[in-house]
């Protein structure tokens, strides 16, 4: 494959290439957080949106990438947002508004078309994505990671999940080893990085689920569990991330 990994900025004539590869789950859909990024990124962020084809066949995505700056004032390889994900792009769309550049760059998503996943481009994915952020000026990469395999786990905390090591010494969870061998380096967990809330029916729309009886609800695809109040008629799904630091000077 002859690859291309550009940005929105560099080739707008490929932002129409840009869909949706995840899979996610119904209710991933419902964080309110989120349209405050994906409403137009490549509008908003152009030159934080990565873009990759194959230049034997331009008129079909390979993957995409979206990041986008945001201010934080800690040291990153200390510490970052308690509110992962939706901390990030809450503080990205303030400093928009407010006219800031940011402090440094967040990795959102990386996806992968699904019948070339498994060939190492989501690796390739976050090297340009690293690339990117450095050639933009940025001295850190940071990433609120979801685990791709936490869901098989759901009832174990996100710290400890974290912490599975192999044998090699690299994390069990597949994701968090495309990090690690990037360069990343674990920094600490968010238990909230995500919340989505909603009423019982709107739960058993999203996931089929009775959602009858107050308490924990492993719900298929989330990481932890969604917690049931059959009492006042709501259900709120918290989800972890471990973030990642990238160092790129």
């Amino acid at each position: 494959m002859d690859l291309l990994v550009t940005t929105a900025a560099q080739r707008p004539d490929l932002v129409p290439l840009l869909g949706e590869f995840n899979d996610w789950p119904a209710f991933m859909r419902r964080d309110p957080v989120a349209p405050l990024y994906y409403s137009d990124p490549a509008t908003a962020y152009p030159e934080f949106v990565l873009i990759a084809i194959d230049r034997d066949h331009p008129d079909r995505l390979v993957a995409e990438g979206y990041s986008v700056p945001f201010t934080w004032d800690r040291d990153p390889g200390e510490s970052l947002p308690a509110g992962g994900w939706d901390d990030v792009v809450l503080t990205a769309a303030l400093d928009r508004l407010a006219g800031r550049r940011g402090t440094v760059v967040s990795a959102l998503e990386i996806s992968i078309r699904p019948d070339l996943r498994g060939k190492g481009l989501s690796s390739i994915m976050l090297a340009a994505m690293r690339r990117n952020a450095a050639d933009q000026g940025y001295a850190s990469l940071v990433a609120p990671v979801r685990p791709s395999a936490k869901h098989r786990h759901p009832n174990m905390s996100i710290v400890d999940y974290a912490n599975l090591r192999r044998d090699d010494g690299l994390p069990v969870d597949p994701w968090l080893r495309v990090h690690i061998r990037a360069g990343g380096l674990i920094t600490g967990v968010s238990a909230r990085a995500m919340t989505i809330a909603g009423s019982l029916a709107d739960w058993r729309h999203w996931t089929g689920l009775p959602f009858d009886t107050t308490g924990p609800v492993e719900v298929p695809g989330a990481l932890v569990p969604v917690h049931c109040d059959t009492v006042h008629d709501h259900a709120v799904y918290c989800e972890p991330c471990v973030w990642l630091h990238h160092p790129l000077s």
